[in-house]
């Protein structure tokens, strides 16, 4: 229990202070602006309610991972934009694509595909305003596709895939260090793939790196987006 509704709100805006002044610190650390790092708040296993106080407070965008989870908030909390992060079966790109703002886990050119078909499916239909649907390849930093993400080596296979699709928008990279991993390292690796992916489409790529644990070593890699859940909502209630 969080207590009162009020209590719960104060308890969110002082989390968000202290995980934005971490970030700022990180950015300064590093020679960065503070204001080129984007912070979005992962609410996977949280109630709506947390969502609508989130909003409340100033917080356009969050993060879910599971497609049931997130459809559900987004119909009780309209007012956000919420991120897909996890793992997305291709079966379930047409859901997905109703009610995305973005997704940071696109892994295939099957997936990309189904997005695109989806995103179409949902416009025809009126389930969704915007034709484009942001898109971060999710990368496999150990080459390893059964924990989701795509080789480095089959990176541009899937950029042209997403750069071919009519409603797909490629926007950057996305990473998860495997356990056991250099964090450090791998954020420096997805930074330097960003990078090299950008100069071959012609304009910047993000990264979508960092998290509770390892915001700082992410921003200091280079990351512009950090997906912060324990952080600024508290430990997670499992299902």
């Amino acid at each position: 229990m969080h207590g009162t509704d009020s209590e719960r709100t104060t308890e969110l805006r002082e989390n968000l202070a202290r995980v934005r002044e971490r970030i700022a610190d990180a950015a300064r650390a590093a020679g960065r602006d503070p204001g080129e790092i984007r912070l979005l708040p992962v609410t996977k296993f949280h109630p709506a309610t947390d969502l609508a106080r989130l909003v409340e407070l100033g917080v356009t965008d969050v993060a879910e991972n599971r497609e049931q989870e997130a459809r559900a908030k987004a119909g009780e909390v309209p007012a956000a934009r919420i991120h897909m992060i996890g793992q997305i079966q291709t079966k379930k790109a047409n859901a997905v694509a109703r009610w995305a703002t973005a997704v940071h886990s696109l892994d295939s050119v099957r997936l990309a595909r189904g997005l695109d078909r989806g995103v179409a499916l949902a416009l025809e239909r009126g389930e969704r305003e915007s034709a484009s649907l942001p898109c971060h390849l999710q990368l496999s930093a150990d080459g390893d596709p059964g924990r989701g993400g795509v080789a480095a080596g089959d990176l541009d296979e899937l950029a042209d895939a997403v750069e071919e699709a009519a409603h797909l928008e490629l926007t950057g990279l996305m990473c998860v260090p495997p356990l056991g991993s250099d964090p450090a390292e791998v954020f420096a690796g997805a930074r330097g793939l960003a990078d090299r992916l950008g100069e071959r489409m012609g304009r910047t790529m993000t990264l979508s790196a960092g998290m509770s644990a390892d915001l700082e070593a992410a921003i200091c890699a280079g990351s512009d987006i950090v997906r912060v859940g324990t952080g600024v909502l508290g430990e997670r209630k499992l299902p």
